[in-house]
């Protein structure tokens, strides 16, 4: 399978515009959740995208894997971080998650490519 994760990102990214459009409180609800829910606390924004991008491993959600591999990648988590969270994803969620945590890495090598050339 081949993913381009920075094209699903933007596309997911058009495909909500109808939703923004016919449904701004829904929308607006959301981003005020997304928000408050990685807004540093206990727990700083780092930690919890790794966690994010966990969730998006077991629930097998590419464009969840786009949007947490871009935001890790802008927060400054290593590959070592990446993988160390892949494998408690994997060991939580068994070989559908390994399916998955190998399309993470693949979403995180790309967006960090893509910061390196830029």
């Amino acid at each position: 399978m081949s993913t381009a994760y920075q094209d699903l990102t933007r596309e997911v990214s058009r495909n909500l515009a109808p939703l923004r459009t016919h449904n701004p409180d829904v929308m607006h609800g959301f981003g005020a959740l997304s928000k408050a829910a990685l807004a540093p606390g206990a727990l700083d924004e780092k930690t919890k995208e790794l966690i994010a991008m966990a969730i998006g491993v077991a629930n097998r959600c590419d464009a969840c894997l786009g949007f947490h591999a871009k935001a890790l990648v802008r927060l400054g988590a290593t590959p070592e971080e990446l993988r160390e969270m892949l494998g408690v994803a994997v060991y939580m969620g068994g070989g559908p998650s390994l399916m998955y945590a190998a399309n993470a890495q693949a979403a995180y090598d790309e967006f960090r490519k893509a910061a390196e050339a830029a």
